[in-house]
């Protein structure tokens, strides 16, 4: 695509329906035309005169329901503003998020509880311990086909694949990250022993998920976290190498890993496989 409009290669392409379109051509050509009216034209033009048969059924069904829709109302604007939150959050992603708020308070109110000091006491935060994995489940519940009634419909827009996965990401850390800046400044500890884990936790199961599916990837990071790090952690009572400071540039290194892939395999978050 040029800058301002589609070629015609892309377009005359598109209207014929042709299968040999890369997949990233074909939405960045349908989210153009959501904007451009000249291209839409055009591809009008090109439909009418490549494929005739195409042109005819729309004209038909578009003659069937020019009327019907002249006499339906206009959609609520409360509705049109769910609409577009849709594609932040789903509705199950709120119970999920609220169980995730739920665990950070639980681990901070232990931490409170049992500050470090005196025999039998704890070293290890568990709002430190439990940080990067909390966000992970709420990208799980958010990106899931299982969880998210109109998936068909979500997985089939132009703007479907990774900007809705990053989307959706996006709104469950601003929710996610806030609670555990709370939880870690009340508890003393740094911002960054919790903050890069939690990332590139994040970036790992989005990278994972082109591959498996995004609720797989969560599911199984969790399950490594919680026999390699949080089992035997809460056994010894003693912060585990993974979270101490000298540790971080390894999560920076995993986080880098991450968002490369996902950036290389953006095109794999189109494919409903992704969705499981």
């Amino acid at each position: 695509m040029s800058v301002e409009h589609a070629s015609t290669r892309l377009i005359d392409g598109y209207a014929r329906g042709d299968t040999g379109l890369a997949t990233d051509e074909v939405w960045a050509l349908e989210a153009h035309l959501e904007a451009c009216r000249t291209c839409r034209d055009r591809l009008s033009a090109a439909v009418t005169a490549s494929a005739p048969a195409v042109a005819a059924l729309v004209g038909t069904v578009w003659a069937d329901l020019e009327p019907r829709l002249a006499a339906t109302a206009t959609m609520p604007r409360r509705r049109r503003l769910g609409a577009r939150l849709s594609t932040w959050l789903t509705p199950t992603t709120v119970p999920w998020l609220a169980m995730v708020m739920s665990v950070t308070l639980i681990a901070l109110l232990f931490d409170l509880a049992d500050p470090g000091t005196g025999p039998g006491s704890r070293e290890v935060s568990l709002v430190l311990l439990f940080s990067p994995v909390l966000p992970v489940l709420g990208v799980a519940a958010s990106w899931a086909r299982g969880l998210d009634p109109a998936y068909e419909l979500t997985a089939s827009v132009p703007r479907a694949g990774l900007p809705l996965v990053l989307r959706r990401t996006v709104a469950v850390l601003v929710l996610v990250v806030p609670a555990l800046f709370v939880g870690g400044w009340a508890t003393g500890v740094t911002a960054a022993q919790w903050l890069l884990p939690c990332l590139a936790f994040t970036s790992t199961t989005l990278a994972l998920g082109g591959l498996v599916g995004v609720t797989r990837a969560a599911l199984a990071l969790v399950a490594v976290w919680a026999a390699v790090v949080v089992a035997p952690t809460l056994a010894t009572g003693r912060t585990p190498l993974a979270l101490r400071t000298d540790g971080m540039p390894v999560w920076g290194l995993i986080l880098a890993l991450g968002v490369g892939v996902v950036i290389a395999r953006r095109g794999a978050y189109s494919v409903l496989g992704a969705h499981r």
